[in-house]
């Protein structure tokens, strides 16, 4: 077994609670359950559930540290998070830094962007490991991106790498943020079960609220999806046509922007549908490069839906490594990222 003090990674979504125990470069612990659909008190508790199962036999007092990946606007120096539209209890400020580490007795807990350290986990563990200059996309309840430049995960003022909210089209579809056209009203888990809903209001037919019915689903998961494309259903179809379409659009964007050398894609979508859906977007990319005869590598993550618990164990790793800085202003609240 690699030696090295054990750290748990947290990947906290919309859907599920993902969770990982690592020592060194090993995932020795994990355990994943559904987010509570309730309030941020059932949330934090079963963040703390998570953690106590992946440990399997050891205490929370063996863990050197915690990390987790939130979606919402981040407080780092607080552990506060908020304006997460996507998890229950959190559009308010919710202290969950503090609120996990008291009730595992304790334990340092660091609180970062769910995406962010879902790209760390890439980017140091995973698909991202050759490359200094990568773009990550995470289509899960939401979008949201990671940006690596020169090998140095970027935060630019605490909201960098917000691809979901860069527009495909003015006046389009309304996102989860409140603004129209963002490429998160096209590709995003949630938008795209608004518009399916929609969809049958006015009289289409799908197999998709049946699926989700039939799997005892609370809401339009990526495997609902993923099913009803096998049943050839037309809503389905039609729903993932638009999120090709709009990725192909921001991506190729931020590709002409930045010359990157790759981009994972991934989330809850992104690695239930895997290569298919990578090479689709790739093909809507292509017509809209600046260079096309050098186009970046387009590829699915390496550690699946364990990039952002892996990530947030990293980002845990490195609080225990890292020299004591000196006391500092506290830093600002970082951007939503409602990915998860």
């Amino acid at each position: 077994m690699t030696a090295g003090p054990l750290t748990a990674g947290v990947d906290l979504g919309g859907t599920k609670i993902q969770t990982v125990v690592v020592r060194g470069d090993e995932v020795v612990g994990s355990d994943r359950v559904p987010t509570p659909g309730t309030n941020a008190d059932d949330v934090i508790a079963a963040i703390a559930g998570t953690i106590e199962a992946a440990l399997d036999g050891s205490r929370p007092s063996d863990l050197g540290g915690i990390g987790i990946g939130s979606p919402g606007a981040i407080d780092v120096s607080r552990g506060v998070v908020s304006r997460s539209p996507n998890v229950s209890g959190f559009q308010r400020e919710v202290p969950l830094g503090p609120k996990v580490s008291e009730a595992l007795g304790g334990v340092a807990v660091r609180l970062e962007n769910d995406v962010r350290v879902a790209m760390l986990g890439e980017h140091e563990r995973g698909a991202g490991r050759p490359f200094r200059n990568v773009l990550g996309v995470f289509v899960g309840t939401g979008v949201g991106g990671g940006l690596v430049l020169d090998g140095k995960l970027r935060d630019g003022r605490g909201a960098a790498g917000e691809i979901g909210h860069t527009s495909v089209t003015p006046k389009g579809r309304l996102c989860s943020c409140g603004r129209r056209g963002h490429l998160e009203a096209y590709a995003g888990r949630g938008r795209m079960e608004a518009r399916a809903r929609k969809l049958v209001h006015e009289g289409r037919r799908t197999d998709l609220f049946d699926i989700m019915k039939a799997e005892g689903k609370p809401r339009l998961s990526s495997g609902v999806i993923a099913k009803a494309l096998r049943k050839h259903d037309h809503v389905a179809e039609s729903l993932v046509d638009d999120a090709v379409w709009a990725l192909g659009i921001a991506l190729s964007s931020a590709q002409n922007l930045l010359d990157l050398e790759a981009i994972i894609v991934g989330g809850g979508l992104g690695d239930r549908l895997g290569q298919p859906f990578v090479d689709r977007i790739v093909e809507a990319m292509a017509p809209r490069l600046f260079v096309p005869e050098r186009p970046p590598a387009v590829l699915t993550t390496e550690l699946g839906d364990l990039s952002g618990a892996v990530g947030a164990a990293v980002l845990a790793g490195r609080s225990i490594t890292a020299p004591r800085a000196p006391a500092r202003a506290p830093e600002p609240a970082r951007g939503p990222s409602p990915a998860g």
